[in-house]
């Protein structure tokens, strides 16, 4: 029997997912358990969205995430402390994660506080489901064998396309909520999460770092390919 995954990507209306078994099927919905409730039964969930939040220091998921990336390092956040997270403002958040990391928080990383955040309490309630943080961008140079073009442009798309496909994850019609919802690059970075979901459900992904990091919330963090 084909093993039944899920791969989650954040939008900005909510969240859109990528269930693979014998089929391709799209989802959305508006918070991560909603999401996560309509897709199941799954046995693994691969999220967008960084999962496991350090109490000071730089992440390795991150550091060394962004090595593999090399000239598309920029693609991948560094991950702000909790403390910095847990802060009202920007400004606020910036001054913690300076003092606890050394370094600031980017405009794009702070906006998606909420989405991060709401990951972080449905994983330390212990969803039924293995539950594993994944970046689009590493997942594609993995099926790729190196970077590929930025996603906003024809040529990042069509190459995203074209790998999935090879990977047996067509992607056809208009997709329904999540088609109607989500942008196409938002598909595609679910769908590549999907296909790492489905990599670690036959123990054949990777994760960096190896072994993972833990954290004061004492659940294994890595990101997985």
């Amino acid at each position: 029997m084909t093993e039944r995954v899920l791969g989650v990507d954040a939008c900005a209306a909510g969240w859109v997912g990528i269930a693979l078994d014998e089929a391709v099927t799209p989802y959305f919905a508006r918070h991560i358990d909603e999401l996560v409730e309509a897709a199941a039964p799954v046995t693994v969930v691969a999220i967008d969205i960084p999962i496991g939040l350090a109490d000071n220091g730089l992440r390795q998921a991150d550091l060394l995430g962004r090595r593999e990336l090399g000239p598309r390092r920029s693609t991948l956040f560094m991950t702000p402390v909790r403390r910095a997270l847990e802060a009202a403002t920007h400004a606020q958040a910036t001054e913690i994660n300076r003092r606890l990391t050394g370094k600031g928080i980017s405009i794009q990383a702070f906006a998606l506080k909420t989405k991060i955040l709401e990951v972080d309490r449905w994983v330390r309630a212990n969803p039924p489901y293995r539950v594993v943080e994944v970046h689009p961008g590493l997942s594609f140079a993995h099926m790729s064998g190196a970077p590929v073009p930025p996603k906003t442009t024809w040529a990042g798309a069509e190459t995203r396309r074209r790998l999935l496909a090879g990977e047996g994850v067509h992607l056809t019609g208009t997709l329904g909520d999540a088609g109607a919802n989500a942008r196409v690059d938002d598909v595609l970075d679910a769908a590549a999460a999907a296909w790492t979901a489905r990599r670690v459900a036959r123990d054949q992904a990777r994760c960096l770092p190896t072994p993972p990091e833990t954290f004061t919330d004492t659940h294994p963090y890595a990101i997985w390919t």
